[in-house]
């Protein structure tokens, strides 16, 4: 299975759900997709699993998969715990984390920056992702990493929801800088406390995301 085609699908029904052309408690209906991304029903299907990771898509057992919305108080729920789950991540990869890793942080914000500069958040995302995913693997405790990546995969499309505000990639820009020098000089506290405030949805960024799936539901 052509696993580039799924994520692409994937992405674009975020987009059709996000943008309310599917709204809340909508069913995905496979064939006709099928028919509109020109693709067979395997991909597809395989789409719509990713997105019921992520909560945006409930199956229901001989029924079909339906559009499902997490209300303001589920998904901000969610994202304190992904806060809290990453300060700690990074609290133990401040301690741990190799001199190759802190090179590879470093490869993946150089091309967040020019992500930025091509105003492309889709890369931005990619590479984003990327360095997360390395903090969480520095921290050196796989059961944790297993934990925050299963959250990562569930907040994802919200994650790249947010890159799409006005100024948000460089935001997240220099809020990596700051979350590279403090894992860098070998502060735990400091890497927390950057790492939290980084992913914490709060003041302009809740209302941001608030509003957008206030649109995406009318």
């Amino acid at each position: 299975m052509d696993q580039r085609l799924a994520d692409t699908i994937a992405q674009d029904l975020e987009e059709l759900i996000f943008d309310g052309t599917f709204a809340d408690g909508d069913r995905l209906d496979e064939v006709k997709l099928a028919e509109q991304f020109g693709v067979s029903r395997t991909p597809l299907r395989e789409a719509i699993q990713r997105l019921a990771l992520s909560g945006l898509v409930e199956l229901i057992p001989r029924r079909g998969a339906f559009v499902r919305q997490p209300g303001p108080v589920e998904l901000m729920e969610m994202f304190e715990v992904m806060a809290e789950m990453e300060a700690v991540c990074g609290r133990l990869a401040a301690l741990r984390i190799s001199d190759q890793a802190l090179k590879d942080l470093v490869d993946a914000n150089t091309k967040c920056q020019l992500a930025v500069d091509a105003d492309d958040p889709d890369r931005y995302y990619v590479e984003n992702e990327r360095f997360h995913r390395i903090i969480y693997t520095q921290s050196g405790n796989s059961f944790l990493e297993q934990e925050a990546s299963r959250l990562h995969r569930r907040l994802k499309p919200f994650r790249r929801q947010q890159l799409r505000f006005r100024g948000r990639m460089a935001q997240s820009m220099s809020e990596h800088e700051a979350i590279l020098q403090a894992l860098d000089k070998g502060v735990p506290e400091e890497t927390a406390d950057a790492l939290r405030s980084h992913v914490a949805v709060q003041g302009e960024k809740f209302h941001n995301l608030m509003a957008s799936l206030k649109n995406a539901a009318e």
